[in-house]
């Protein structure tokens, strides 16, 4: 065991400095690159940092437990909440944090993503410390409900069901997130409309679950992590919890790989977000 700390701790600096040969972080409101470590200090006085991921990053998926150890170490008081994870097994996640249930049991019950693997590190680093993490995101039998009868649907609900939402009705969203999402599935049309509404529904579901922890944990902050649609340009998630907590203070993290990684073009990106990271395309993606 003693060599085996021993290895961690002479090891991981080294492991660090090479994935670090695998991003770059740009500041885009100091518009220069920067540090993770100086990221941890700029983004200081937010309430909640969304990191807007692509589901298949591996570089993104280490800088996500990364920056999560650097901001606790900078704050103790912090939360993670997770798209990856549904409102309704939330009880399931706080049994495995408390150490009650097996992770095999949490894989299955709380039905984790097939690439649990790339979250399990900011888990069990939540489990270690005794750090809460918020499954955040709506069943999917919900949003099946609303691609079949709109948002409109989730009225007729039984009163047990609803617990597990915002509340309702939940607005859909117009203007530059609606055409963003209309471009990216090829036009408008009927179908495209209700898709649409389950978009919404997952924003809302996630921005009210972010609302919840912040309101029950006066002083902490929160660390989300979503598929970056969901945040770039501050739309989507973003501006739904903007709606409900006017005063919250947000900044929003963008991370892709990136095709000019040797030389971005920041310019091209920093609409994105407040900090955008890309990655490179070369390392194997995690799936």
């Amino acid at each position: 065991m003693k060599k085996l700390l021993l290895f961690l701790l002479t090891a991981l600096p080294f492991l660090a400095a090479a994935q670090a040969e695998h991003y770059k972080i740009y500041d885009v409101k100091k518009a220069k690159i920067i540090t993770l470590q100086e990221l941890v200090v700029s983004a200081a006085s937010a309430d909640v940092l969304f990191f807007g991921e692509e589901h298949n990053d591996s570089i993104g998926h280490w800088l996500e437990a990364e920056l999560f150890r650097q901001l606790y170490a900078a704050q103790p008081k912090i939360g993670l909440t997770l798209e990856m994870f549904h409102t309704d097994v939330q009880g399931v996640l706080d049994e495995y944090l408390g150490g009650f249930i097996s992770e095999k049991n949490l894989i299955k019950e709380a039905r984790a993503w097939n690439n649990y693997k790339d979250y399990k590190p900011l888990v069990e680093f939540a489990k270690t410390n005794r750090l809460p993490v918020i499954g955040g995101n709506a069943a999917t039998r919900y949003s099946n409900l609303v691609t079949k009868s709109g948002l409109a649907g989730l009225g007729a609900l039984p009163k047990s069901s609803k617990i597990y939402l915002p509340k309702l009705p939940i607005d859909t969203a117009t203007g530059a997130y609606y055409n963003k999402f209309t471009d990216l599935m090829g036009g408008h049309s009927s179908g495209t409309a209700k898709i649409f509404q389950a978009q919404n529904l997952w924003d809302a579901t996630m921005a009210w679950s972010i609302a919840r922890f912040l309101k029950n944990h006066k002083g902490s902050k929160v660390l989300q992590l979503n598929g970056r649609f969901h945040s770039d340009e501050h739309l989507g998630t973003f501006a739904k919890l903007q709606q409900l907590m006017p005063k919250v203070k947000a900044l929003n993290i963008s991370s892709f790989y990136a095709d000019d990684f040797a030389n971005p073009n920041w310019d091209k990106y920093k609409k994105q977000g407040d900090y955008i990271i890309v990655t490179n395309p070369a390392v194997k993606r995690s799936y």
